[in-house]
């Protein structure tokens, strides 16, 4: 109750004074129905892309033997994550991108869906939305302790192309988001350090060029996106990364 009025007291005033709060506690499961049901009453549930080509933003990647395990015993890796269009069956082939890379040559991986789980079950086939588990033929070394987390997911052969760098058009806030005193989002600045999330990826890119809201950057770690894709820009404020703003990768 004491939350729930400090929220009230905090929005008054603003575009969300009058939007509804539901008090819950995940960890307890408290109202996460009511929460649920109030979601699918006052928001739009998007339009999922069901013919298009499958497309899964991996979040998590897992090793899941046990320590010990014999080699007739050893299974493939696991990923995890969200696919947000087209569908994928036990049997498919998928590829993932970026993949690795072996004597500074870029490898893409790829393997037979030999499982998959979505909802705490096992199933034939999936479609986009929520959290879904694909088990692999994947040597378990390239999945464990997330290190494929961040790589695209789809059908061989139609995943976006591997950027080193990319051009964006920006759009930057009026305020840094998360700094308790207001400070105004300065203009980017050429041979500045931008922390970018692309889909589920995390990377650092230095800008090499930037003319009013064109910016040009080149990218410490890759990312597999597509033009129109949206990113998280955030800038280095004291000892934190802050969100300025998002780009649109031209």
């Amino acid at each position: 109750i004491e939350s729930y009025n400090e929220i009230k007291e905090f929005v008054k005033g603003t575009c969300a004074e009058d939007a509804l709060i539901i008090p819950v506690s995940a960890q307890q499961g408290a109202n996460m129905d009511i929460l649920i049901e109030a979601m699918l009453e006052n928001i739009e549930p998007p339009e999922r892309k069901l013919d298009g080509t499958a497309l899964m933003h991996v979040a998590r990647s897992f090793d899941i033997n046990k320590p010990g395990s014999g080699a007739d015993k050893i299974k493939g890796g696991v990923i995890g994550g969200t696919l947000v269009q087209g569908k994928l069956r036990l049997g498919d082939t998928i590829e993932i991108r970026p993949g690795i890379t072996n004597n500074n040559q870029r490898i893409y991986l790829t393997s037979e869906i030999i499982g998959l789980e979505a909802n705490g079950k096992q199933v034939e086939e999936i479609g986009p939305g929520g959290l879904v588990g694909i088990a692999t033929k994947l040597d378990p070394s390239l999945t464990k302790s997330d290190s494929l987390s961040g790589s695209v997911a789809g059908e061989e052969g139609t995943l976006p192309d591997v950027l080193d760098s990319f051009t964006m058009e920006s759009h930057l806030l009026d305020r840094v988001v998360g700094t308790k005193e207001e400070r105004d989002v300065a203009p980017i600045k050429l041979k500045e350090p931008l922390m970018i999330n692309c889909g589920t990826t995390t990377t650092i890119g230095v800008v090499t060029s930037t003319k009013k809201d064109v910016v040009d950057v080149t990218l410490k770690l890759p990312v597999c996106a597509s033009p129109g894709d949206r990113v998280a820009l955030s800038r280095r404020v004291g000892a934190r990364w802050r969100l300025i703003g998002y780009g649109i990768i031209k």
